[in-house]
């Protein structure tokens, strides 16, 4: 499993209401299930994940994230959670203001794009990084808002949006406590749990 993942699930509650959204194959949602005694529904537009979801048993909707979330009522779910795709959303604030109309938490994970791979490879190469965590060509990538630590406490300050968790994590263990040091330099991933704030 993702090393991100295991996080995720300490965040959700068990015998509560998950939407996943860019669901992928499913496996997030099926785990919760069997851990945390989940009722989940994944949303996907890829016809490769929606098969797979259905071969492992976990609901799914086929749904481009990108017409928006309007068909879903206020509050629907007690978590609605996105892992590693809300910098390829066309609007990522809007998306982030949805998941937190229709659920009465969010969870996102992103790729920190301030981490010090990023910065050394442009600073040496003059060019975008490629790295086991962005695999892309500038000209292919999917990820078309690149987002860092900062960058996203920013928005949710804008938006008054409270954060009730956060951490990010590295892939390789010894880059651990660098990253709990220095998140926004050394975090390969960001995690953060969220409500709406009321003012």
């Amino acid at each position: 499993m993702r090393i991100d993942l295991d996080t995720i699930q300490s965040y959700i509650n068990t015998d509560s209401y998950v939407l996943d959204l860019a669901c992928g194959d499913g496996n997030l949602l099926l785990d919760l299930q069997k851990n945390k005694n989940i009722i989940g529904v994944g949303l996907e537009n890829d016809p490769d994940y929606i098969s797979a979801c259905i071969k492992s048993g976990v609901s799914v909707i086929e749904h481009d994230l990108n017409k928006g979330l309007r068909h879903i009522n206020d509050k629907t779910y007690d978590t609605v959670v996105m892992t590693l795709a809300l910098q390829a959303m066309q609007k990522p604030d809007v998306v982030l203001e949805e998941m937190l109309r229709i659920g009465k938490e969010c969870i996102i994970t992103f790729p920190n794009f301030a981490h010090w791979k990023a910065r050394w490879h442009l600073l040496i190469h003059g060019r975008m990084p490629v790295s086991d965590l962005m695999p892309y060509e500038w000209y292919n990538t999917p990820n078309i808002h690149f987002c860092t630590i900062k960058d996203f406490e920013i928005l949710c300050k804008e938006k008054n949006i409270t954060i009730l968790n956060n951490t990010v994590v590295s892939e390789k263990g010894s880059s651990q406590k660098l990253a709990e040091l220095h998140p926004n330099l050394f975090g390969e991933t960001a995690i953060y749990h969220l409500t709406k704030s009321h003012s």
